[in-house]
């Protein structure tokens, strides 16, 4: 984690987060701490991040997310030189289907 961002304050974050039990909790939990928008925003860059390890290029993802490609390219860029927290969560999600 970015030493910029890490403290108390985050990780209380964090763990709060880990006590969440199913998407029901999450929709309660995410609807009081973050904005419609806020939460649109992180769906649509994990979604952007599924579709780029799938190899779909920029365009199309542009088209399914809304994502404006420098988002895109951030997220990208994330996946390749990042700590791996798209990766992580993404095979995961993909070995429980």
């Amino acid at each position: 984690m970015n030493e910029k961002i890490r403290d108390e304050k985050t990780d209380f974050l964090f763990r709060a987060i880990l006590e969440l039990q199913d998407v029901d909790e999450c929709y309660s939990f995410f609807e009081d701490l973050c904005t419609v928008s806020e939460l649109q925003e992180m769906s649509k860059r994990l979604l952007a991040a599924k579709l780029l390890k799938n190899n779909h290029v920029y365009v199309d993802i542009a088209e399914k997310t809304g994502l404006s490609t420098a988002t895109i390219s951030r997220v990208n860029r994330c996946l390749k030189y990042g700590k791996d927290g798209y990766i992580t969560i993404l095979e995961r999600l993909e070995r429980r289907k």
